[in-house]
């Protein structure tokens, strides 16, 4: 039976494998630690309530992953408070896919969102996760745009 909880402290180093592997199955080339600095930014933004995750769990096994990063940016019209929902981290494990988990997940970190007082929340979606960001309600914007430093 899955179960679902909120992140901790301890689940970290296991959190962060779990980033890694999804950064890898979505096509990055792994040509850094980023074990380190995932570490600093989970310690820092945990600890100031600025990142929150769920967790999907079988028994004491995460198999399920997803995280909420909170910003502020000037308020626009479509988002007054200016206050934004940054998704990351959804990842689900190969054998637990297409049981719900993901979207479970999601739930709880626009909840997280909701609560904040985020008024829009983004994402980058890998091609696996468009599907599930669609039917969740999820808009394309064709606007994005990034530029690498």
């Amino acid at each position: 039976m899955i179960c679902y909880r909120k992140l901790k402290m301890d689940d970290l180093p296991a959190f962060i494998s779990l980033r890694i592997r999804q950064l890898i199955e979505e096509g990055a080339r792994e040509d850094a630690d980023l074990r380190p600095a995932l570490m600093d930014y989970y310690l820092r933004h945990l600890a100031d309530g600025t990142f929150v995750s769920w967790l999907a769990l079988d028994g004491e096994k995460i198999v399920g992953t997803s995280g909420m990063s909170f910003v502020e940016k000037p308020p626009y019209f479509s988002c007054p408070t200016g206050r934004i929902g940054l998704l990351s981290s959804m990842y689900t494990e190969p054998a637990y896919r297409r049981q719900g988990i993901a979207r479970e997940l999601l739930s709880r970190v626009v909840e997280e969102a909701r609560k904040h007082g985020c008024g829009a929340v983004q994402i980058t979606a890998s091609d696996m996760g468009v599907r599930l960001y669609t039917a969740f309600g999820f808009e394309k914007n064709k606007n994005f745009m990034q530029y690498k430093l």
